[in-house]
């Protein structure tokens, strides 16, 4: 029997919500992409495509460490674009806008931390 804990099923919840998103609302996530980067559609695509994939590979025993490896990477990759928000915002956004913006930078943090305990995840008999 294979046990998962609960930030790893939150995880893969959030990246499969996320990742489903970006197909069905892509211009919300192309803003954020640094300005600097072409093809913003295709890069917000295989984000999410990416994003579907980890939260499928964290919910299997056999696929689950490297979908926590892969899952720390993509949040590793997809902070820059959570930073052009910030930065962007904080040029014309509101005060409430801002706050949540830079508020949620940090976030990253424990999200990595719960990918890479994802990865250490055990079968246990």
């Amino acid at each position: 029997m294979t046990r998962r804990s609960r930030s790893t099923t939150g995880l893969a919840a959030l990246f499969a919500v996320m990742g489903v998103l970006h197909f069905v609302k892509p211009k919300l996530f192309e803003r954020i992409v640094p300005h600097r980067l072409p093809r913003k559609k295709d890069l917000v695509y295989a984000s999410g495509v990416a994003e579907l994939a980890c939260a499928a590979g964290l919910l299997h025993p056999r696929t689950r460490r490297a979908a926590g490896l892969a899952s720390a990477a993509l949040l590793t990759a997809v902070f820059p674009a959570n930073c052009q928000l910030a930065l962007d915002l904080n040029r014309e956004g509101s005060t409430r806008a801002k706050t949540i913006a830079f508020a949620r930078l940090p976030l990253q943090i424990p999200l990595i931390r719960a990918a890479l305990k994802a990865s250490r995840e055990t079968t246990r008999a």
